[in-house]
């Protein structure tokens, strides 16, 4: 499985953003969410067809925690142990991956087991030096599935969001999310809404809708869709951050 996030962003938000941050430590971004989060670009039948953009080449000052909560070089699949069912001068780069395919926002509530696995790993990440700069989350295909679900999806994200600040004692940490591309059930519009209607401060929105999608399963973005996706989530997080001298 192909799981790919863009390791050339992080290094631009870097060196836009944190520039005279970089002595101090890690520059720290948690990934969570579902499937596209994780990524499926070029996998077909189960198969991974091994391509590897320029991209996301792996590159000395970008490390991933690992399951074992231990830090490496990042390198895809990213999400490898996860998800199983250089400039010297903008210093270290920490992705924290977290996310799970195939998982329902009810599954991600405060004290789920989803849950407290991000949370341990967002406390062993900064335990090294570093800080958390921002949470990038793309997750809701498998609320689409049930009008209930997709009826309480906003309350329920919302909620998260909020208690993903309170417990990482970080009330205005910068949150990224994707609204749905792919249209998996028969409420996705109703998703999509409450995603694109979410406001919170330092909260941005990237609609992925119009993305080249996998086929013939039309469920998860290619490898050209993600890096596409990467550039939007760049571009998202720095006009925030520079809209609010984050």
């Amino acid at each position: 499985m192909l799981l790919l996030f863009l390791s050339y962003t992080y290094l631009l938000i870097c060196y836009a953003v944190y520039l005279a941050d970089a002595a101090a430590g890690k520059t720290i971004f948690l990934l969570s969410g579902q499937s596209n989060m994780s990524g499926r670009g070029g996998v077909v039948n189960s198969t991974w067809d091994g391509y590897i953009p320029p991209e996301s080449s792996t590159n000395p000052a970008i490390l991933r925690l690992t399951a074992n909560l231990t830090w490496e070089r990042a390198a895809e699949p990213l999400h490898r142990d996860i998800d199983v069912a250089k400039d010297s001068n903008i210093g270290v780069v920490g992705l924290v991956p977290c996310a799970i395919g195939g998982t329902n926002i009810s599954q991600w509530i405060r004290g789920g087991d989803l849950y407290k696995q991000m949370m341990k790993r967002a406390e062993a990440a900064v335990k090294g030096g570093g800080i958390i700069r921002g949470l990038l989350w793309y997750q809701g295909e498998s609320d689409t599935l049930t009008l209930d679900d997709a009826k309480a999806y906003k309350s329920r994200l919302r909620r998260f969001f909020c208690d993903v600040r309170t417990d990482l004692h970080l009330p205005f940490l910068p949150i990224v999310q994707v609204a749905l591309a792919s249209k998996v059930g028969p409420y996705t519009n109703m998703v999509r809404e409450a995603q694109l209607g979410m406001k919170l401060v330092n909260l941005r929105t990237v609609d992925a809708m119009g993305l080249s999608m996998q086929q013939p399963e039309n469920l998860h973005l290619t490898t050209k869709s993600q890096v596409s996706l990467g550039k939007m989530l760049v571009s998202s997080f720095l006009q925030m951050c520079l809209q609010n001298h984050l």
